[in-house]
């Protein structure tokens, strides 16, 4: 399974993108890297976990992936509170990151399914 072809993986990319072109102007430069940190773990560990020749491996850099869309979804509600991202804005990107969570527990399901 090519992790290029995974609508999660392309929508966790976009999800990535747009943190980096929407907290660009920040100054606060340590909340600006973590949140741009944790959405570019996201499509990196299902990539990461997709290129590994054991389901095991595959499922724990998925379920690495899905911890990062909580650390993701934390940073969110916070910058939100403290006025960093507009409050649509960060609607748009809870809603996003708890729909690629649910899909990548939907795939760890899958893969554990077809390993027994």
């Amino acid at each position: 399974m090519n992790f290029e072809n995974l609508e999660v993986w392309k929508r966790a990319v976009k999800l990535s993108c747009d943190l980096y072109l929407n907290t660009g102007g920040l100054t606060d430069y340590g909340f600006k890297d973590q949140i741009t940190r944790s959405g570019l773990s996201i499509p990196s560990n299902i990539a990461e976990g997709m290129e590994r020749a054991y389901d095991k491996e595959k499922v724990k850099f998925l379920r690495y992936a899905k911890g990062s869309c909580g650390e993701l979804k934390t940073q969110v509600y916070i910058g939100s509170q403290v006025g960093y991202i507009n409050k649509q804005l960060s609607y748009q990107w809870l809603n996003e990151v708890t729909q690629i969570a649910s899909m990548i527990a939907g795939l760890i399901k899958r893969i554990e399914c077809e390993a027994t």
